[in-house]
């Protein structure tokens, strides 16, 4: 095998594939990154078992062959060459890397041993990168982190016709947004699990993509698929087991008191008032009439008090959130202002964005404050 590759593109295209590659290989061969070489195009691909990643990149092919080289060893290679153009060519068990006068010569890993790549399952719409990488993120936030909870590590995506709706919650905070794409299979409707983080990434490294193809095919315990591609990339990721929380019955139809207040200025407010507050101890805060106001501390520790204008119509309410998780939602929120949406102080407040309809919530448990 041989053939060449402009180091800006090689380097792109080893860090993307290399995200799948596994911390702890299960076996050898999946520290790997396989290298095919084909006409004029150059594949990379990673895969640990339950993720693949894979790029196609222009490259000029003058013996095309397949090849197993370090991943790891491979990215930080790539990362580190002069900006000039890459030549790679096999001899025997070892292959050559030659750039400008930077010259690797690496062992090769035995090809006829890696796993085969799961296929791309049909895909099923498709939405801009921007729009998909938005509505992920304000999400992602909000996906568990404790691994006794597997259902909770993953972000519910549902499909029905040309709407998708996404879910996630650690069961503090519940996230939910929606939006409108072109579906390929018009009437289609499905729901997956989809490790979170791996979604994340997926999608903040697609934003810029004129278009993400979502691709899914539905399996019994374990063996279902969801793909996302553009740009040449792509990503299979196989489907969480577990049942989702009934996260609907969660958010309340009425309010009995909301407030709107600028984004911004709660945001800075938040985080100067929590200076005070030791580790997890809320954020109480009061909204009432034109006012909202913050504080943090209590008995002889340090305290802190603010104050900010808000529009409040409904009874007063006095609530305490964990500071981190309320900025958490403040900051998935895109409108200038935000609407905080109350039953009563012991039960969840619902965020939304002011000025832009219910596209997201964020639905937020309060803390229980000391009488």
């Amino acid at each position: 095998m041989k053939f060449r590759v402009e180091r800006d593109v090689l380097a792109d295209g080893v860090a993307w594939s290399a995200r799948a590659l596994p911390s702890r290989p299960s076996i050898p061969t999946l520290s790997g990154l396989l290298i095919s070489a084909e006409g004029q195009d150059l594949t990379l691909s990673g895969f640990d078992l339950e993720n693949a990643a894979q790029v196609e990149v222009d490259a000029t092919v003058d013996e095309p062959g397949r090849v197993l080289v370090s991943g790891r060893l491979l990215a930080d290679i790539a990362r580190s060459l002069p900006n000039q153009p890459v030549v790679f060519a096999t001899e025997g068990s070892r292959i050559e890397l030659q750039c400008g006068r930077s010259s690797f010569v690496l062992p090769t890993l035995p090809v006829n041993e890696y796993p085969v790549l799961p296929d791309m399952p049909a895909p099923v719409g498709s939405v801009s990168g921007d729009r998909f990488a938005a509505a992920v993120a304000q999400v992602a936030i909000a996906a568990g982190r404790d691994d006794t909870l597997p259902m909770l590590l993953g972000v519910r995506v549902e499909i029905s016709d040309s709407k998708v709706t996404l879910a996630a919650t650690d069961r503090y905070r519940l996230a939910v947004s929606e939006f409108s794409w072109r579906p390929d299979q018009p009437g289609f409707e499905g729901a997956a699990l989809v490790p979170a983080k791996i979604l994340a990434d997926t999608a903040k490294l697609l934003s810029h993509a004129a278009e993400v193809s979502v691709a899914y095919a539905p399996g019994s315990a374990g063996e279902g698929l969801m793909g996302f591609s553009g740009d040449g990339r792509r990503t299979t990721t196989r489907l969480l087991d577990g049942e989702f929380p009934k996260y609907r019955q969660l958010l309340p139809e009425e309010s009995s008191t909301v407030t709107t207040v600028n984004r911004a200025s709660l945001i800075e407010a938040v985080k100067r008032v929590s200076l005070v507050a030791e580790r997890n101890t809320p954020v109480r805060l009061t909204f009432s009439g034109d006012d909202v106001a913050l504080q943090a501390g209590s008995g002889d520790e340090a305290q802190a008090t603010e104050a900010l204008e808000g529009a409040t119509t409904g009874d007063t309410i006095e609530i305490a959130f964990n500071p981190q998780y309320l900025l958490d939602g403040l900051g998935a929120i895109e409108s200038s202002d935000v609407r905080f949406s109350f039953t009563g102080a012991t039960r969840p407040a619902v965020l939304t964005p002011a000025d832009s309809g219910d596209s997201y919530k964020y639905l937020l448990m309060p803390v229980r404050l000391s009488s």
